[in-house]
């Protein structure tokens, strides 16, 4: 009878609550996982054998012009079209505000014609500024890194291969500023979307214009190195090309996304909390808890590697490498245990920061495949927030005290409670952050806080009450139509277990990056290093396969699979394999 009773926990394992995982400091230290959408891509490349190829190269002697890039999938084409361009330095900015980059990229829908190729040259490269083609599925824009991309073009037109180190400190040769879909300034919109097939996971569509950016790099690193030196220039080692990344630049403007889809996040946030439950309900083996071992040792490595500016983001990386050397021999000498999973984790909860924890479970997901990636298939919902008319407002008022305490608990009386209010500027019709009582455009202000939204319906509902003790909801919303929108956000989030993030959003000591990261977390993004409050830099696809890989049809697709927490190749890696550069050859 136990045995049934302790396989049945494992069959349907305990979640964790929500007051802790919607917490919204937690958030802030997600970590990218094998759920993530750049993670779930390229495993969808690999199993339906994606082909990508360059269809067309017109870049002159200075790197400029148009390069495309078709992209085959069993079920449709699609190609990248993009348009490079020479820019001022001082043009080169991440602001939202900038009009002009190096580069400009679309994802089109089908084939290129000569009129669609003429329309996206004269409107992508102006991105909110153009008219763009309704079979764009995705528009971005990125501009070099300065630092490493000469040093790329340099070494390689001398017939060497960059230095480690240029990389290792950056990780990219260009950075993204903006990848915008789902029917921003006139591409396709979302609804054409739904029902494919090769972009059914959110976000895949604009993951794979991002994917292919990173082999344009590479072209237009080794297409200069050539007109520069003909004769003694060489393509860039394999094991450098897997280590680059695409960086992106990321502002305010990713916060309210998190706020405005609570049934998508919920989504999200449920399928990684049942993953990281099914992996801790899992019997440990000799095999499991050395790959854990090995992952663990990996992450500490990536971590003592990786550079990041912002002080406060390298202190805490540095504590959970030395957090993660305190796991490593406890993993080591702790016997075998049918719950080692769970007291690991319940150790770490009680001993470590919130970094390491989340850390933690992320490297604990990665040791089941077979048990979670089929959750990559719950990513995606249709939302809709229903209303229920005929709840009895008493039940109402009773769901709101059980399902929204942590919003009741909040006193919005204390000055530092309603320090921040949330608006959207003009020029670029971003979101930004303005101090009540200081800055301009309090009338303006966005209803991005739900704590203040909750409290002020359940007061309202707690007075209609006192007169109308056998109301419905109806009543209450006829009587007083205003809240009819938070009243059906609150019916249809307390069904969720994931829906509402817990954090007042106007309170002083708010921190915006805690949504940028949760959010980039579940993208796939990695080497967080946030410039400031308010803005942060990350790398996507940093150790991903390779498109000529990608083009080989892997049939080992857990090797293929298991990339993240890139290491830097060391020299003797690179400089040990001249026949892997000899035998490379490139797209061009």
């Amino acid at each position: 009878m136990i045995d049934a009773v302790l396989q049945a926990a494992r069959v349907a394992p305990a979640l964790r609550p929500q007051n802790l995982v919607m917490d919204l400091e937690r958030l802030g230290t997600l970590a990218p996982s094998r759920l993530s959408f750049a993670r779930s891509l390229i495993r969808q490349m690999a199993r339906q054998r994606w082909q990508i190829t360059q269809e067309y190269f017109a870049l002159d002697q200075g790197g400029y012009g148009e390069v495309i890039y078709r992209v085959q999938t069993p079920h449709g084409r699609y190609h990248v079209v993009i348009f490079s361009q020479q820019i001022d330095d001082e043009q080169r900015t991440d602001r939202v505000i900038a009009n002009a980059w190096d580069v400009t990229f679309g994802l089109v829908e089908g084939d290129v014609e000569d009129s669609l190729f003429t329309a996206l040259a004269e409107n992508v490269p102006l991105q909110e500024a153009g008219r763009q083609h309704p079979r764009l599925l995705v528009i971005s824009r990125a501009n070099k890194s300065l630092r490493n991309f000469e040093v790329f073009v340099q070494s390689l037109a001398a017939g060497e291969q960059p230095p480690v180190e240029a990389i290792r400190e950056v990780g990219y040769l260009y950075r993204t500023t903006a990848v915008y879909g789902n029917g921003k300034f006139g591409i396709a919109d979302y609804g054409r979307l739904q029902g494919n097939p090769d972009f059914r996971y959110p976000f895949s569509a604009q993951m794979t214009a991002v994917y292919v950016l990173r082999q344009f790099s590479i072209d237009q690193a080794e297409h200069l190195a050539r007109v520069q030196a003909p004769e003694t220039a060489v393509p860039l080692a394999t094991e450098l090309r897997r280590y680059l990344g695409i960086g992106n630049s990321t502002g305010l403007g990713m916060a309210p996304f998190l706020i405005r889809h609570p049934q998508l996040i919920n989504q999200w946030i449920h399928a990684r909390e049942q993953a990281l439950a099914t992996a801790k309900a899992q019997i440990p083996s000799e095999d499991s808890r050395e790959r854990l071992l090995s992952l663990c040792l990996r992450a500490q490595h990536y971590l003592e590697e990786t550079t990041v500016e912002n002080v406060v983001q390298a202190q805490r990386n540095a504590t959970v490498v030395v957090e993660l050397a305190d796991i490593i021999p406890w993993l080591e000498q702790i016997p075998l245990d049918d719950a080692l999973w769970q007291q690991l984790t319940d150790w770490s909860e009680a001993a470590q920061t919130t970094d390491t924890q989340e850390l933690l479970n992320t490297l604990l997901i990665e040791l089941y495949p077979e048990s979670v990636d089929m959750l990559e298939d719950a990513m995606a919902v249709e939302e809709k927030l229903e209303l229920v008319p005929d709840m009895p407002l008493v039940q109402l008022k009773q769901v709101i005290e059980t399902q929204f305490d942590w919003a009741l608990a909040e006193d919005f009386e204390a000055p530092e409670a309603k320090h921040w209010f949330w608006y959207q500027s003009i020029e670029k019709e971003e979101p930004r952050l303005g101090v009540r009582g200081v800055d301009p455009g309090e009338n303006k202000e966005l209803p991005l806080a739900i704590a203040p939204r909750v409290q002020r319906s359940y007061s309202a509902v707690a007075e209609f009450l006192e007169n109308n003790p056998k109301a419905l909801t109806i009543d209450f919303l006829l009587a007083k139509p205003k809240f009819m929108e938070s009243i059906r956000r609150i019916q249809t989030m307390a069904t969720t277990a994931y829906g509402e993030i817990q954090g007042n959003l106007w309170h002083r000591d708010m921190k915006p990056m805690h949504l940028l990261r949760a959010k980039l977390s579940f993208l796939g993004a990695n080497r967080f290093d946030p410039r400031g409050d308010r803005w942060v830099r990350v790398t996507f696809f940093q150790g991903a396969p390779l498109i000529n890989e990608l083009n080989g049809e892997p049939t080992d697709l857990f090797a293929f699979d298991d990339w993240s927490y890139a290491l830097a190749p060391t020299h003797s890696e690179i400089g040990g394999l001249p026949e892997q550069r000899e035998n490379h050859e490139s797209l061009v």
